[in-house]
């Protein structure tokens, strides 16, 4: 009966945890929607993104300073995981559930393909190069070579959000007939005492969302470890939770008919991923000397360019259509199955 009674409390504690997670992610949502409405695109995009993703990198910390066994994989399969998450099942959903609601939606590929250019070379410094140099045994860095490439991923984020803030930030706008046909273009902005409430509240349930999803991790692990499924699923199922907000946010706007933020939400979070995690990590890693091992296995190599090869095709002409979406989202489910029977 003791035994019935502690799984009991167990699973309500869970469910519990559960249901303040979704009040968090709704209520990221709700008050990036109202920063972004302030700021105006591409700024407004990149408030949830790059919130989430310093929390993120937080967490990632800490479990490495904790040094349990496997923390020296924790980050890269956080990048990894949040790559393949946004490429293929953000991304790919957006396109279906817009596909499901208009003919074909359309978008800026100017600044989609340069984002995707950039995230290709990033996730290739960090994944794949420590798979073929040979100053070190095995998928690592030397400190030398971990130093560069985390100076040179900053460096490409850097330039990255100057070409898109400052030199080319009309190749991330939405067209002219998407901003007619969005309720929110004429509405009123809201005020700057309401956007700096919105702008705290945003902290405060990017920290219940990464907060709670850590205390899930727990009972994610136990339930990986005791179905025997390996034990990057953990890495995937965190990052799957840390990812709701933006998720969330991506596909609400693909249903409102703008792809265009979707998509610049979707992919400045993969950037982002990178682009200020493995910086972070790095010179964490090379100050208190802890284990860091980055390169992912070939089975994951041919994952990651598959999805970078179709999602450049997607991205080519500046229109989808729910197939494109429905390729995504298969190569998504590939991922996910491969990852639980590799």
């Amino acid at each position: 009966m003791e035994l019935l009674h502690s799984l009991a409390s167990q699973t309500w504690f869970i469910i519990l945890m559960a249901v303040m997670l979704i009040g968090g992610v709704l209520s990221a949502v709700h008050h990036a929607e109202v920063i972004a409405h302030k700021t105006g695109e591409p700024f407004g995009t990149l408030v949830l993104s790059i919130s989430v993703t310093i929390i993120e990198v937080s967490l990632i910390i800490s479990m490495m300073l904790t040094g349990h066994e496997g923390s020296e994989f924790i980050a890269r399969d956080a990048v990894f995981a949040t790559v393949m998450i946004v490429i293929n099942g953000v991304i790919g959903m957006c396109i279906f559930v817009g596909g499901l609601k208009q003919y074909e939606m359309s978008f800026r590929n100017e600044g989609a393909n340069s984002a995707l250019a950039v995230l290709t070379a990033l996730a290739t410094f960090i994944l794949v190069m420590p798979i073929v140099t040979v100053s070190t045994p095995g998928p690592d860095f030397t400190k030398s070579q971990l130093a560069f490439a985390g100076i040179a991923s900053f460096a490409l984020y850097a330039a990255f959000l100057f070409f898109q803030t400052v030199s080319h930030r009309d190749y991330y706008l939405p067209k002219t007939n998407e901003k007619k046909t969005d309720v929110n273009f004429h509405a009123q902005k809201p005020s700057n005492l309401k956007t700096a409430i919105s702008a705290t509240l945003l902290i405060l349930s990017l920290i219940v969302v990464v907060g709670l999803a850590e205390l899930l991790s727990p009972a994610i692990e136990s339930g990986v470890k005791s179905a025997g499924a390996p034990k990057t699923i953990v890495g995937i199922a965190i990052a799957l939770l840390v990812l709701m907000p933006e998720s969330f946010a991506a596909v609400r706007a693909a249903r409102a008919k703008r792809l265009q933020s979707s998509l610049n939400l979707a992919l400045g979070s993969a950037l982002a991923s990178i682009g200020l995690t493995i910086p972070t990590v790095a010179a964490i890693a090379i100050f208190f000397n802890l284990p860091l091992s980055l390169g992912i296995s070939s089975l994951n190599l041919t994952l990651m360019y598959l999805s970078f090869f179709i999602g450049a095709l997607t991205l080519a002409i500046g229109r989808t259509t729910i197939l494109q979406g429905v390729v995504h989202l298969i190569i998504f489910f590939e991922y996910l199955f491969l990852s639980l029977v590799p």
